[in-house]
């Protein structure tokens, strides 16, 4: 099997969203003196970003949506210009340790990268300046103006790279945004399952049944080269 294309999932694959957010969330949990358990902060998280990306809007307002129904869940005040706290926040949200260095890899094997996210333009591209390598795509959901687990978006990216789904291969951290449209829409995909973390994290629960399952993003340059050749 052949593939010439590996799309990505950004924010949760590549970059680590979910030490990002607890990161942005926690300066005012400590100022409220409030305790709290990271995975339920990150469950809810994905519960009401789900809720807010079901109507169309830039991704920032999204964030603020989300940062607001945040403090009043967890029972944290948020002082006037504080609203963006998590869109300030987000262009700081590191990768993975080993991410670059795979993609590199990647990259001098011949194969084009691409990323598709739920993200805004201006956003994306000050994630970009974290990674070492250039890619040769990036669909985003402000150009498609739809969320994954939206078709749309996804289609966007398949009109944008012009080749056949066999030569496509997807990975994404999410069952819900990437793994189960992705299958749906005939692509081929790996699971990235993170060892120690839930398997949902800041995403909605959902089933899925992806091609391959890693724990990092050195299992995909395992799995291309020794079960796909």
């Amino acid at each position: 099997m052949s593939f010439e294309w590996i799309t990505f999932d950004c924010y949760g694959t590549l970059i680590d969203w979910e030490e990002g957010i607890l990161k942005a969330i926690e300066p005012f949990l400590i100022r409220a003196g409030l305790s709290y358990n990271p995975q339920e902060i990150l469950s809810l998280y994905g519960r009401l970003e789900s809720e807010a990306e079901k109507e169309w809007r830039l991704y920032r307002q999204v964030l603020q949506e989300v940062g607001k129904a945040l403090a009043k869940h967890l029972g944290f005040e948020l002082l006037p210009g504080e609203e963006d706290f998590l869109v300030k926040s987000l262009p700081s949200w590191r990768p993975f340790s080993e991410v670059n260095s795979v993609l590199l890899s990647l990259r001098e094997q011949g194969l084009s990268l691409a990323i598709i996210s739920n993200i805004d333009q201006d956003l994306i591209a000050a994630s970009l300046k974290h990674f070492t390598v250039s890619f040769q795509a990036v669909i985003t959901a402000e150009e498609a103006r739809c969320y994954k687990p939206g078709r749309a978006i996804f289609e966007m990216a398949l009109r944008h790279l012009g080749v056949s789904k066999e030569k496509i291969l997807h990975v994404g951290q999410s069952l819900f945004h990437d793994i189960a449209p992705a299958k749906k829409l005939g692509l081929r995909t790996v699971w990235v399952r993170r060892p120690g973390r839930d398997p949902f994290g800041a995403t909605p629960p959902a089933e899925a049944r992806p091609d391959w399952t890693i724990s990092d993003l050195e299992g995909l340059l395992n799995l291309l080269q020794n079960e796909l050749g």
